[in-house]
């Protein structure tokens, strides 16, 4: 299922968490995904507060443990004990998302780098929790409007430094997310929340065509004067899904095999959801081929410049098509120690091949045996 998240008033992970909650996530199994990294002295309420007007969700964490500073080595280690596997997965992307960012901004390595600020239970909690949640309503795909920014400083560890924190900064960045000004002077996006963003494999852009199910809103901590602090988010009902996408065609003939096989591992990687080759006759009797494109059409300018400046094609043809997307997810078994990655849909599920090359290829199995053995590890959840 699609989620739509409306960071107007800025994110956190308590606030995402209690939009998340607020969409239906059952708090129960979300505290039992947090039970299963082993912490103790922690516990997860949910209440429903008012801001700005507006009812919101407000997800309360509170811990008998007063430390705010550990090293990210320990807290990967809790957050990976988390399960299901899938729910340690995003919690660990984030995570280790902020050990890398910090340990970028003061120069130590990633294994070496503390966390201030964030280095409590309550980080493991957030990451665990709101995890688990996306995990629970079967979120497939997350997507979000600009984030709001504050403004002014805030007091830490390290001194004075600006709002958004450089950290925050820097997670959005690389999530690619964009962002406005408010006038608010005050921090409105936290590490966690940017590093939850960046986990989810956010998409960013104008609202997608959705059919709405749920809409939840997450309080924030405090009251903002003259702006509800909420985050708004939307769910749709899980039904089909048709999405507009953008076909690129450009028909060659003086291209090798071999950089026609690169052309396509670039699309891919450029943002393509689909990439495909079809052999064509073209004028004087030329063996040739069309390469055909499938993209979101907010990717489609950067997969368009890979395809002509690949090919040296003098044009592309552009037809916006209508996809249905079926809900999926994918998760990770694991075959005598070797992780692979495993796509579900509604009417079954497919390991990922090169996982199960790289695996077959170290245990001397044959591909087939390695790929079996995945299907029925992930058939029995």
């Amino acid at each position: 299922m699609i989620l739509w998240l409306d960071p107007f008033s800025g994110l956190s992970g308590d606030m995402l968490l209690g939009a998340l909650l607020g969409l239906g996530a059952p708090v129960e199994d979300v505290r039992a995904a947090v039970r299963s990294t082993g912490i103790d002295g922690w516990d997860l309420q949910h209440t429903t507060v008012t801001r700005g007007g507006l009812t919101a969700t407000r997800a309360v964490v509170t811990t008998t443990d007063t430390a705010t500073t550990r090293g990210a080595a320990e807290l990967l280690d809790i957050v990976g004990r988390a399960r299901p596997a899938a729910v340690a997965h995003t919690a660990t992307r984030a995570v280790r998302a902020i050990a890398e960012v910090e340990a970028a901004l003061h120069a130590v390595p990633v294994d070496e780098v503390h966390l201030h600020e964030i280095g409590g239970i309550d980080t493991v909690v957030d990451t665990v929790g709101v995890a688990a949640a996306l995990h629970l309503l079967d979120v497939t795909a997350v997507h979000c409007g600009p984030v709001s920014f504050g403004g002014g400083t805030i007091s830490t560890r390290h001194g004075t430094l600006p709002v958004e924190a450089p950290a925050t900064v820097e997670l959005l960045t690389r999530a690619g997310a964009p962002v406005v000004g408010t006038g608010v002077h005050a921090e409105l996006v936290t590490p966690t929340g940017a590093a939850l963003l960046l986990a989810a494999d956010t998409r960013f852009g104008p609202l997608p065509p959705m059919a709405l199910g749920a809409v939840g809103y997450g309080a924030g901590a405090r009251d903002v004067d003259g702006r509800a602090n909420v985050l708004r988010a939307l769910l749709d009902t899980g039904a089909e899904n048709v999405e507009t996408m953008r076909l690129l065609e450009t028909n060659v003939d003086d291209v090798t095999g071999e950089l026609l096989a690169h052309l396509l591992t670039r699309l891919l990687a450029t943002g393509a959801a689909d990439a495909w080759l079809s052999p064509i006759v073209m004028k004087k009797g030329r063996p040739a081929h069309t390469v055909h494109v499938l993209v979101r059409p907010e990717e489609a300018a950067a997969c368009e410049q890979v395809l002509l400046t690949e090919t040296g094609s003098l044009g592309v043809r552009r037809t916006d098509v209508s996809r249905v997307a079926l809900s999926r997810h994918t998760d990770r078994v694991v075959v005598d120690g070797h992780a692979i990655r495993v796509k579900h849909g509604p009417w079954g599920c497919k390991p990922e091949h090169d996982d199960v090359a790289a695996a077959a290829t170290a245990l001397g199995l044959p591909l087939r045996v390695v790929a079996e053995r995945a299907r029925i590890l992930a058939s029995r959840g």
